[in-house]
């Protein structure tokens, strides 16, 4: 049995990834993610200096992540779908949420238990990652 895949669809939901993470890690909470990650006005002015130094390479990396995230998403959404026999809006959301609870909530907490993050931090990076999943099954779900 062979899945059909919508790349363009796997496409528009690592890009989807991309500028959701721009607005959630920029205007809507970067301040209060910089201050939870522990970065100082000194990080942040060095920084600023180097002209975003290896950023693109980060970036590019971060893209390539979002994409496969996008790709085996649609894959649980086959299953999803044939095993709830549900489609449309409703598949999306609800697997992107139990891929969610399931795989990214439970490993990051990590960061908070063994890697002394805050709660605070694990709450908001945790809420983007929801969100992603949420936006990107949404995109799978529709765009078949």
């Amino acid at each position: 049995m062979s899945i059909e895949v919508n790349y363009f669809a796997v496409m528009a939901g690592a890009v989807s990834n991309m500028v959701l993470g721009f607005l959630w890690y920029g205007p809507l909470f970067g301040k209060q993610w910089m201050m939870l990650m522990g970065f100082t006005p000194e990080k942040i002015a060095e920084a600023k200096a180097s002209g975003g130094k290896g950023m693109g390479k980060s970036y590019f990396i971060a893209f390539v992540g979002a994409l496969i995230m996008a790709f085996v998403l649609s894959h649980t959404l086959v299953f999803a779908q044939s095993y709830m026999k549900v489609e449309g809006v409703s598949s999306g959301l609800s697997t992107g949420f139990w891929m969610w609870l399931g795989f990214i909530a439970p490993v990051t907490m990590g960061n908070v238990l063994w890697d002394g993050k805050p709660w605070k931090l694990w709450v908001l990076t945790n809420s983007y990652y929801l969100v992603t999943l949420l936006v990107m099954g949404i995109i799978l779900a529709v765009w078949k």
